[in-house]
């Protein structure tokens, strides 16, 4: 086993997070598990011993919360090792049919409230000079899909942040991974972790409609195996360089690889375009 590590978890409760904290006990390490109610997390302190599982109530849009949380972690455990912000949930419907409300919503939780929760754990490694943020992104944060167009939206702010933070924390010893999964068979297209707009326009029927009823027919089916996510984010978490961008899943590469081979058609079409747009001389 490697050494031991203390693993940060948020939306521990189900799904992904869940898959994650039961991969990271299985290898030896210590977990902190959050979510938004404690008694979400039984689940999670069957998997452990006391001295080895923290549980504790966080609501990422919260930044008390996420402080206190943080708090209670380093009084615990002494250390916070690996921060994975998986908190989330997303929002299905075409972007003019997502209301003010519905948008601002699903930005406090996938944005702000990673931010919240990162702000409150990086005194810790900082402090260390050692530690990784892995932030879990999504194969919509890559490139955009009708229906998914807001959320995705979401997960592209993430990257950024991502990859800002990557380079401003090198100096501190501390490293950063944005994970972009494609579709996992997890409970995200359940009513409970996936919310779609209440608006619905015809014009939107063929694209995000469409998506709408797909994504009712494939729950269940997803291609990825989550146990499988999780082992890989004990491979990142152990690597001595890790990626700054892991996208899970073949689902995810190829749509990845199809934008980028667009993208760079664009370019090749349009590159006196580009280049010419200097001051002479």
């Amino acid at each position: 086993m490697s050494a031991q590590k203390v693993w940060f978890i948020t939306g521990a409760s189900r799904g992904l997070g869940f898959e994650i904290a039961k991969a990271a006990l299985a290898s030896g390490h210590k977990i902190v598990a959050t979510a938004r109610k404690t008694q979400d997390l039984i689940s999670v302190a069957n998997l452990g011993s006391p001295d080895r599982v923290l549980l504790t109530a966080l609501d990422v849009t919260d930044e008390r919360q996420a402080k206190e949380a943080a708090r209670l972690a380093v009084e615990a455990f002494g250390r916070i090792d690996v921060l994975v912000n998986n908190a989330g949930y997303g929002l299905l419907g075409a972007i003019e049919e997502a209301s003010d409300q519905e948008v601002r919503r699903v930005y406090e939780v996938n944005v702000f409230g990673l931010l919240n929760v990162t702000r409150a754990v990086l005194p810790c490694m900082r402090a260390q000079r050692s530690g990784h943020v892995i932030n879990m992104s999504s194969g919509g944060g890559l490139s955009g899909t009708a229906g998914w167009g807001v959320y995705g939206s979401t997960k592209f702010a993430v990257e950024g942040i991502s990859e800002t933070l990557a380079h401003e924390l090198a100096p501190c010893g501390v490293h950063v991974t944005a994970v972009e999964p494609g579709f996992f068979r997890t409970n995200f297209l359940d009513g409970t972790s996936l919310v779609q707009t209440a608006a619905i326009i015809d014009d939107y029927a063929e694209s995000a409609g469409r998506m709408r009823a797909m994504a009712a027919q494939f729950n269940k089916q997803q291609p990825g195996n989550p146990a499988k996510l999780a082992q890989a984010l004990l491979r990142v978490a152990e690597a001595e360089l890790p990626p700054v961008h892991l996208p899970l899943g073949n689902d995810t590469l190829a749509a990845y690889e199809t934008k980028t081979g667009a993208f760079q058609r664009e370019i090749n079409e349009w590159r006196a375009v580009i280049t010419d747009t200097s001051y002479d001389g």
